[in-house]
């Protein structure tokens, strides 16, 4: 016989999966979106700059 924590954690673990499974799909497939990382006017002397 399981014990009863453990199969509320196997529920609870459940449960977490199933809720907002849409969103969790629509935030893997857009991803993170494109930035500039040095935008214009950046600093050429800046430690992090581009090295030409």
């Amino acid at each position: 016989m399981v014990s009863s924590t453990q199969q509320h954690e196997r529920i609870r673990k459940r449960k977490a999966t199933t809720n907002g499974k849409r969103n969790k799909r629509e935030r893997r497939a857009n991803g993170t979106p494109a930035f500039a990382v040095h935008p214009e006017g950046y600093s050429k002397t800046a430690a992090d700059s581009k090295k030409a």
